[in-house]
């Protein structure tokens, strides 16, 4: 068996799914809690931390979004498709963490996890898989 089509691949790529869809849910039911990740404070104006709330809720919708697409991709695509879909994933965690690096604070919270999630996306596109 090439290491591409690993059961172990599978199982860690909905794991990431379901890390990205509680990331989501959390944004959407507790925006000020979700903030923490990006190390903002919430807005003491009142208009102001309605509008967080709205980006955070919209936030947690994208990562809904990704959560399914890698399930989808888990159970009903390739393992190039899931591969694809895991190494976009990382880019909109790394892309998160330029914005709070921008900001000063908070980038490892995104980087950190970022490179795990496109080696495992690396090795299902095959490019360990002997010939």
């Amino acid at each position: 068996m090439v290491l591409s089509q690993s059961s172990v691949l599978r199982l860690a790529a909905t794991a990431f799914g379901t890390i990205f869809i509680g990331f989501g849910i959390n944004a959407i039911l507790r925006p000020d809690h979700a903030l923490t990740f990006f190390e903002f404070a919430p807005p003491a104006d009142a208009i102001d931390h309605r509008l967080v709330g709205s980006l955070m809720a919209v936030y947690g919708i994208r990562d809904i979004f990704m959560g399914l697409a890698i399930y989808a991709a888990t159970f009903c695509g390739t393992s190039k498709s899931l591969g694809w879909t895991l190494i976009s994933a990382s880019a909109v965690a790394a892309g998160d963490g330029a914005v709070c690096w921008s900001h000063g604070q908070g980038e490892w919270n995104h980087w950190g996890y970022a490179p795990m999630i496109t080696v495992v996306g690396s090795l299902l596109l095959g490019i360990f898989d002997r010939a």
